[in-house]
């Protein structure tokens, strides 16, 4: 049995102002930094063999201090992790969005990257890594939007109803007849 543990990057200065991310290359605050230390803590006692990861550093750093602490695990970045791309509305924010395009913006073609474009970019890799790491414990360090695209075409049965929090672990098995849901968006490690 192939385990996935999908990580969404720790919080960034852009998270807090509530700024779309996207692609931009927005390191973690200090924040961010202590919830992926936290998050490090919490599955070292855990069996993790490999660490894939987006190469944005929000993601790229979160994975580092989880691969420091798991000690002589692979890492491996990968683009195609990357967060769903925003287009023009990359660095603004819902109001900046409101007075630039209308309340409407949604609606219009501002180059926000499709769904199933993301899940053509991030099923290919899926099925790539656990082809090649075949009944192994994989920790995959994305981004929200990337995450829950993914996981409602693994995982179509599954509720997601929230979106996932910053360092937030959700975990995923590969059986015979498809995947499944082991845990959803867990942030427990963010209590203590």
């Amino acid at each position: 049995m192939t385990r996935i543990g999908f990580i969404r990057h720790g919080s960034t200065a852009w998270n807090k102002e509530r700024r779309a991310q996207g692609n931009s290359n927005i390191p973690l605050d200090e924040e961010g930094l202590l919830q992926a230390r936290k998050l490090a803590e919490r599955i070292s006692q855990e069996k993790w063999d490999v660490i894939y990861s987006s190469d944005l550093s929000r993601a790229r750093q979160t994975a580092e201090i989880i691969g420091e602490k798991l000690q002589h695990i692979p890492l491996h970045l990968d683009e195609r992790l990357r967060e769903v791309s925003g287009g023009q509305i990359e660095g603004t924010t819902e109001s900046e969005r409101i007075s630039k395009w209308g309340s409407s913006w949604r609606e219009l073609d501002l180059g926000i990257e499709k769904v199933d474009s993301v899940i053509k970019r991030g099923r290919p890799l899926i099925e790539e890594i656990i082809t090649k790491h075949h009944s192994k414990n994989i920790l995959i360090v994305s981004h929200g939007g990337f995450i829950q695209c993914l996981l409602s075409d693994l995982v179509p049965h599954l509720k997601q109803e929230q979106s996932l929090r910053n360092t937030s672990l959700t975990k995923i098995l590969h059986k015979e007849n498809g995947w499944e849901c082991e845990l959803f968006n867990c942030s427990i490690h963010l209590n203590e």
